[in-house]
């Protein structure tokens, strides 16, 4: 088999790759799937979901159930979150941890039903949280109180099969309205950001929720593959009397950015935790009893301060002259060396640079001015407060 033929047989596309083909879109490779990283200009796509709306394909991200009566004890026993406390038709932000305390992927959680959850990791890591709840499952119920907590508890990867679409921008709700069953409309426009519930848009049941990784108002919808397509151009159909334009990765990239979303693979890894991220306060040390994965090394880390009195924190920095800093550029202070851009570029919506890093404690503090490294030029910064850009509501 040729190197050419052996790198097809490795890549994965989505069920909305024909239509994605059709749109001239630019594709990319992330997490091993053929995405596409734009349509024409990015800048044009960034800037239609902050004044109108976007048309994105998720379907690379993973979808993993958890049924059952013990579901929400076994994901508080396996995630740092009391995801047990959720309420029917809310979600949560949550991480999965190693036993270290490192942070193997950062997700979203949607209780949908009673007994029925729905595990959203990154694309990337979608096979690795999927086996790891597994083998996690396992060690919950063969436990000495975890066989009677568990009940009857399954878990279902539903990656290959489902479809995620997502409506970002002002005009989202508008868009959706449009095409959804008029029997859906008031609950569309009274459901909250982190909420969901199921829906038919255009004919075709979905779950539909309002979260999204831009920084506007915007759905996600979970569709079975075999309905993507007729989905995505009804949304499509649509959304044309609203400005919206299908938008790929490099625009969702800039607009989470702006928003002061970490991205998993920059911001969070294996090797990094949640208290220098700032994301303490999503590790449920104090609110769920019991024990749950990475909980002793959570607890190590806290005590020691790790986040605010040790080692480095993530900060947002806003560039004072014109050129941006990237990925892995280091950051001085006197020309010393004491962090490391994690992402940056220039910002679309604000006009001047941006960038998230990592930097030592003693110079996290906002108003702290810093200098990047670009390629042997120190370039002026300053530690601000996230998120850079925030949506008037």
């Amino acid at each position: 088999m040729t190197e050419t033929t052996t790198q097809a047989a490795q890549e994965k596309r989505t069920a909305l790759y024909g239509e994605h083909e059709t749109l001239g879109a630019s594709f990319t490779d992330f997490g091993g799937w053929q995405m596409p990283l734009k349509y024409g200009s990015e800048l044009a796509e960034h800037r239609a979901v902050r004044d109108a709306a976007g048309l994105f394909d998720l379907s690379h991200m993973g979808e993993v159930w958890a049924t059952g009566p013990g579901a929400g004890a076994f994901l508080d026993y396996a995630l740092v979150g009391k995801l047990s406390a959720i309420a029917v038709g809310k979600a949560k932000y949550s991480l999965i941890c190693a036993e270290d305390g490192g942070i193997i992927d950062d997700l979203i959680v949607y209780r949908v039903a009673e007994e029925d959850f729905l595990v959203v990791p990154n694309a990337g890591n979608a096979a690795t949280v999927a086996a790891e709840l597994a083998s996690r499952l396992d060690a919950f119920t063969s436990a000495a109180d975890g066989g009677a907590a568990a009940g009857a508890v399954a878990l279902r990867d539903a990656s290959a099969e489902t479809s995620l679409i997502a409506v970002q921008g002002p005009n989202a709700e508008a868009i959706l309205l449009s095409v959804a069953g008029s029997e859906d409309h008031e609950d569309i426009r009274q459901l909250k950001y982190y909420a969901g519930i199921e829906a038919t848009v255009a004919g075709v049941p979905v779950f539909l929720a309002r979260t999204g990784y831009t920084g506007e108002d915007g759905f996600e919808l979970f569709v079975g593959n075999e309905l993507a397509a007729q989905l995505w151009k009804a949304l499509a159909d649509a959304g044309q009397g609203h400005g919206l334009i299908p938008c790929g990765l490099a625009a969702r990239d800039s607009l989470r950015l702006e928003a002061g979303m970490p991205l998993y693979g920059n911001e969070l890894s294996r090797e990094g935790s949640p208290f220098a991220a700032g994301l303490g306060g999503v590790v449920a040390l104090k609110s769920k009893d019991g024990d749950f994965v990475g909980r002793a090394a959570l607890e190590a880390k806290k005590a020691a301060g790790e986040g605010t009195t040790a080692g480095r924190r993530l900060v947002g920095l806003k560039g004072l002259g014109r050129r941006a800093a990237r990925s892995h550029y280091p950051i001085l202070k006197d020309g010393a060396v004491v962090g490391e851009v994690t992402s940056g570029q220039p910002s679309p919506t604000l006009g001047y640079p941006v960038a998230l890093a990592y930097v030592d404690i003693e110079h996290s503090a906002v108003g702290t001015k810093l200098d990047a490294d670009l390629r042997g030029k120190a370039e002026p910064f300053e530690v601000v407060a996230l998120p850079f850009y925030k949506r008037q509501k």
